[in-house]
């Protein structure tokens, strides 16, 4: 193919249905934060730890419970979606992938310098990108806990995985912390860097996504 024969397929960084998902998302999250953290509090894992009643969602354990599990069908069901859009087309491949080592130091040194840059919104670091990855995989984890939490007699084989009843709770505690620190860089990062948080509100600048021959000169050719 040469360059003449080629047309180049563009599209803004941020389409509308992953800025649409993103959003969901966000709202989604907030609320199983808000939500658990009232669960949480019903029943503490670690005696030390009790989260302010001012920042839980619900007026008490069962009516906490009810967000929960509304925020847990939007995440879930927006979740499904966002992986079947970023595997159909090509968004993770080409945002997430591919993750090196020698590309991971470099930027760990560079972030240790203050010399990080985050001028092109089009390109994640090895840092981002392993963030991304963990918390999408973080939030496989809190969905299968969370099953078994909610239903550990039908869900029974999945409790075998982890052990037993108090060690799921403990997976599905560590994943939201997870989930929540990712929130909190997440966050300071578009306060810091805001031409990000503008371009997911916006859709960013317009990016090249594929190479296709030129089908008017595909047709005269033939």
């Amino acid at each position: 193919m040469t360059e003449d024969s080629a047309v180049h397929e563009s599209q803004k960084l941020h389409p509308l249905p992953l800025r649409v998902m993103h959003w969901t998302n966000a709202v989604a999250i907030f609320i199983m934060i808000g939500s658990g953290w009232k669960i949480y509090n019903d029943e503490v894992i670690f005696g030390w730890l009790h989260f302010p009643e001012a920042l839980t969602l619900g007026k008490w354990a069962q009516h906490g419970l009810q967000w929960h599990f509304f925020g847990m069908w939007i995440f879930v069901i927006n979740g499904l979606c966002y992986l079947t859009y970023g595997i159909a087309t090509g968004r993770f491949r080409r945002m997430l992938l591919p993750i090196r080592w020698s590309d991971l130091i470099v930027t760990v040194k560079e972030a240790l310098r203050f010399r990080l840059s985050h001028d092109d919104p089009t390109k994640y670091n090895t840092v981002q990108k392993l963030l991304y990855v963990g918390v999408i995989c973080a939030g496989f984890m809190i969905v299968i806990s969370g099953l078994v939490i909610w239903k550990p007699v039908q869900f029974s084989e999945l409790l075998e995985l982890f052990g037993d009843f108090q060690n799921a709770r403990l997976v599905h505690f560590l994943c939201m912390a997870a989930i929540f620190g990712f929130v909190l860089i997440h966050v300071s990062l578009a306060i810091l860097v805001p031409h990000t948080l503008i371009a997911m509100i916006t859709g960013g600048p317009k990016i090249e996504t594929r190479e296709t021959a030129n089908p008017l000169e595909s047709g005269s050719a033939s």
